[in-house]
C-alpha cells in the first residue's frame, strides 16, 4: 500500500527551485566568456529571496534560467525536483519598466495575462466576473482602487509599477521573478513600493526571487539574501534575514536592520 501522507510530506520537502552546480558562458568573438563560475542553492515554497552583486555578474541570467528562457551551460536548474527544460507557465515577471499597454486602462492591463495564458484564456469571457474581482482585490492591496479606469499616461511611475506587479500576480503564479522593478523610481516612491510588494507577497504566498542593486531593499523584502561575486561569479555569502513581519519602513532604522546591511555590504566589498 502506498503511504499517501508520506508521499505528500516528501513532496512538500522538495525545494521549489534548485540550482545545482550551474555554470554559464557566452560566446564572444569566437571565445568563451565565463559569466557564472558555479552556483548552487535552493529556494523553499513561499520564500522571498534576493540576489545582489556587481553589474555583469549574472544575476538577471539566473532569473532567465528559472523562467526556462535561458539554459545553463552546465549544471541543472530544477522546479519541484524536475529539470527546467522549457519555459514555465506558472511564472510571473516584473521588470524595471512597467510596460503597460497604452490603449488599455489599469484594470484591463492587469487582466491581460488571463487573456493569453493557458488555461485561463480558454474560459476568459465565462470567468471574467471572477477574474475582475481578483484584479480589483490586487489593485486594492496596492492602493489603486480609484485608478482602475485610468490609462497608463494618467498614472505616476510608482502607480504604473504597482499595476505591473498586480498584472504579474493575477494568474496566481507559483513563482514571481522581479528584475530590479523599483530601480527607476525616486527614493520615496521606491520605499513605498517595498511595503506594497511585501503586502502582495504575503497575500499571494508565491515564491519570490528579486534581483536588485539596493541592499536595503533586499534586506527589507527578503527571508534570505545571496551575494554574488564579480564575474566569473559564484555565491560568496548567504544572509538569513530573521526580522519579524510585516516589516515597516521604521524597521530600516533599527540596529538589527543596520547590522544586516553592514554584513552584506562588507561581503560585497570583499568580493
Amino acid at each position: 500500500m502506498l503511504d499517501i501522507e508520506a508521499i505528500a510530506t516528501a513532496q512538500s520537502e522538495i525545494p521549489v527551485l534548485e540550482f545545482q552546480q550551474v555554470c554559464l558562458e557566452y560566446a564572444l568573438n569566437q571565445q568563451r566568456l565565463a559569466i557564472i563560475e558555479e552556483v548552487t542553492f535552493s529556494i523553499e515554497r513561499a520564500e522571498f529571496i534576493s540576489i545582489v552583486g556587481p553589474s555583469g555578474c549574472g544575476k538577471t541570467s539566473l532569473l532567465r534560467m528559472i523562467s526556462g528562457l535561458h539554459p545553463a551551460t552546465q549544471g541543472t536548474v530544477r522546479f519541484r525536483g524536475q529539470p527546467i527544460v522549457k519555459p514555465l507557465k506558472n511564472v510571473g515577471i516584473a521588470f524595471q519598466k512597467p510596460v503597460l499597454l497604452p490603449w488599455r486602462n489599469t484594470l484591463q492591463n492587469v487582466l491581460l495575462p488571463l487573456e493569453v495564458v493557458p488555461p485561463y484564456k480558454r474560459k476568459f469571457r465565462e470567468n471574467l466576473p471572477r477574474y475582475t474581482q481578483a484584479a480589483q482585490e490586487l489593485l486594492a492591496t496596492v492602493g489603486l482602487s480609484d485608478f482602475k479606469t485610468h490609462y497608463p499616461w494618467q498614472l505616476s511611475g510608482g502607480m504604473q509599477q504597482r499595476a505591473s506587479l498586480c498584472r504579474a500576480l493575477i494568474h496566481q503564479p507559483e513563482i514571481l521573478l522581479l528584475d530590479e522593478p523599483f530601480g527607476a523610481l525616486d527614493a520615496f516612491t521606491r520605499e513605498e513600493m517595498w511595503v506594497m510588494m511585501q503586502a502582495l507577497w504575503q497575500k499571494t504566498q508565491c515564491t519570490a526571487v528579486l534581483v536588485t542593486h539596493d541592499l536595503r531593499e533586499a534586506i527589507f523584502l527578503s527571508d534570505k539574501v545571496y551575494v554574488m561575486g564579480p564575474r566569473p561569479s559564484r555565491i560568496i555569502y548567504e544572509l538569513q534575514v530573521d526580522l519579524p513581519r510585516p516589516r515597516t519602513l521604521e524597521t530600516c532604522l533599527t540596529d538589527e536592520f543596520n547590522h544586516l546591511f553592514a554584513e552584506v555590504r562588507r561581503h560585497i566589498r570583499r568580493g
